[in-house]
C-alpha cells in the first residue's frame, strides 16, 4: 500500500475530528431546510459507519467471497434507542478515532494482491478492498462537506 493513500486515510480521520470537536452545541444541533440531519447526527452516522466498515475491510482481507451486509443508515439515524439526534457526541469521536486507527494500521500492510480481495456487498454486488478504500478514504471528508454546508 502506498504510504500517500494510508496518510491521506489518517488525514481524514483528524480533519473531520478537529471539525467535530470544535463544534458548538448550536451547531451540533442546527438545522438545514436542505438536509434532515444535524451535524450531531452525520457524526453519529460517519462513526456507526466507520464500525461497519471496521470489520468490512477485516473480512475482504481475512474471508475473500464474503458477504457484506448493507444496512438502512436513514433507520439507524432516526431510531430512538440509537439517539443520534441527542446522543453526546465525544463517545462517538472516541471509536471513531479508534476504529480509524486501527484500520490505517490495517491499510499500511495491505498488499496490490490484497487489493483485489472481494466479496458481495448486499446492496451493490461486487466489493473489493480497493473500492473499501476509495469510499472510506472520502467518506469524513464528504460528511464534513455536508456538516459545513447545514452551517451555512
Amino acid at each position: 500500500m502506498t504510504y500517500e493513500i494510508a496518510e491521506s486515510y489518517r488525514q481524514a480521520t483528524l480533519a473531520f475530528s478537529d471539525v467535530a470537536v470544535s463544534l458548538s452545541t448550536l451547531d451540533l444541533d442546527k438545522k438545514s431546510g436542505e438536509d434532515p440531519w444535524t451535524p450531531r447526527m452525520v457524526i453519529h452516522h460517519v462513526t456507526d459507519s466507520e464500525t461497519n466498515s471496521y470489520l468490512r475491510l477485516r473480512r475482504l482481507v481475512a474471508e475473500p467471497g464474503t458477504l457484506i451486509q448493507g444496512y438502512d443508515e436513514g433507520i439507524w439515524a432516526h431510531d430512538s434507542t440509537l439517539a443520534y439526534a441527542t446522543l453526546d457526541i465525544e463517545e462517538s469521536l472516541a471509536i471513531f478515532r479508534a476504529v480509524r486507527a486501527s484500520s490505517y494500521s490495517l491499510i499500511q500492510r495491505l498488499t496490490e494482491e490484497d487489493l483485489k480481495n472481494e466479496g458481495t456487498h448486499s446492496e451493490y454486488g461486487k466489493y473489493t478492498v480497493s473500492q473499501w478504500l476509495t469510499n472510506y478514504l472520502a467518506h469524513p471528508l464528504d460528511h464534513l462537506a455536508q456538516i459545513n454546508s447545514i452551517l451555512k
